[in-house]
């Protein structure tokens, strides 16, 4: 067994090699997978979709809620956590289980490193740090001057934006995009109309809510009610909803770096060109 220190600053005894896991943050989910410990996953969150083999696998609960008797059922010998809504849940799941509560990343960076600490809670050490080696080699970078302005939106049950604290933010920055959101002090925050129509957003992209279809009139419809057709974004076709049904920019596993990352530095320069 094993003592560790959970960012929440409680002290988890972990197993020395956990074999029923169950994880309710979709990130870490995903970097259990690729570091090879499907067969380890005992249960997950109803938000976990990535991979697709997470179809196969029990929902125990919610992002921020279970089903204590289904815990009691499965008797994990590790639960995984992440920070920022998730915490008070932490708290009372870990009043009957070892919950390991990881710091939700605030930059592209942290992503990595999430990676890495994921590894060392479920003993992949060695797994975690070459598959944080190979992710960074992926990151997009603009090496050009950040001299366009950005909105991301993505609707959580109402529109959300994203402050300096976010990795959202950041991720934008090393893309050659400046959020007009960046100066402020918060991870996520809720957007003002008129705060967006004054910055005029150069490039918006925006994220619907998590399995749900947006289709191109629905999208059109919202351009047209936040009057964004008005905005520099607008007049040049450079509002971009994100693909599929899944959250995108919502996710900071593997796949925003694989995936997401891509995406946007290309739809980016498809509008600095035009």
């Amino acid at each position: 067994m094993r003592k560790l220190i959970s960012s929440s600053g409680d002290e988890v005894i972990i197993p020395d090699n956990p074999e029923r896991i169950i994880s309710f943050s979709p990130s870490v989910t995903e970097i259990l997978y690729q570091l090879g410990m499907a067969d380890k996953i005992a249960g997950i969150s109803a938000f976990c979709a990535r991979p697709e083999a997470t179809r196969s696998k029990r929902r125990v609960g919610s992002y921020g809620s279970a089903r204590i008797e289904l815990l009691e059922e499965l008797k994990p010998d590790l639960v995984l956590t992440i920070s920022g809504f998730q915490r008070k849940f932490s708290d009372s799941v870990a009043e009957r289980f070892p919950v390991y509560m990881f710091e939700l990343p605030s930059t592209v960076a942290g992503i990595l490193d999430l990676v890495t600490r994921v590894g060392i809670v479920v003993n992949r050490i060695d797994e975690a740090r070459q598959l944080s080696r190979e992710l960074l080699k992926k990151v997009p970078v603009q090496t050009g001057a950040h001299n366009v302005r950005g909105y991301l939106e993505i609707d959580l049950g109402g529109p959300v934006s994203f402050g300096s604290m976010s990795y959202i933010t950041d991720a934008l920055y090393l893309m050659g995009v400046n959020s007009i959101y960046r100066n402020f002090s918060s991870e996520w925050l809720m957007p003002e109309d008129d705060f967006i129509l004054r910055n005029d957003p150069q490039i918006i992209f925006y994220e619907h809510k998590m399995y749900t279809k947006l289709s191109d009139a629905d999208m059109q419809k919202i351009v047209i009610q936040r009057k964004w057709d008005g905005t520099s974004a607008g007049k040049t076709n450079a509002i971009f909803r994100t693909p599929g049904t899944l959250d995108y920019f919502a996710h900071h596993g593997p796949s925003f770096i694989t995936e997401v990352m891509p995406w946007a530095m290309k739809q980016i320069e498809s509008a600095i060109l035009e």
